[in-house]
């Protein structure tokens, strides 16, 4: 079963609070990925570092979910239960 995670665009990082640190490797990978995707639709680094370092986005998206600055936010339980009748 695939999670899907819906991490939005990013807001104004100074009113934010920290995201709960991820401790599945697996939950870690589906909200990097997500975040990746964001990057290379032209959604702007969250870390001051990574602008000007020729990282991946991959490895961008990954250190800026592991330092906390991506928030995310799980699917209910109906949400998931909905999502199995559509062959994803």
């Amino acid at each position: 079963m695939a999670h899907h995670v819906h991490a939005p665009e990013p807001v104004d990082d100074t009113a934010v609070q920290p995201a709960v640190p991820i401790t599945s490797r697996f939950l870690f990978v589906d909200v990097a990925a997500q975040r990746a995707k964001q990057l290379r639709r032209g959604a702007l680094p969250r870390l001051h570092h990574a602008s000007i370092s020729p990282h991946k986005l991959e490895r961008v998206a990954m250190e800026e979910v592991k330092q906390g600055v991506i928030q995310y936010t799980l699917p209910t339980t109906e949400e998931v239960q909905r999502g199995r009748g559509r062959g994803d």
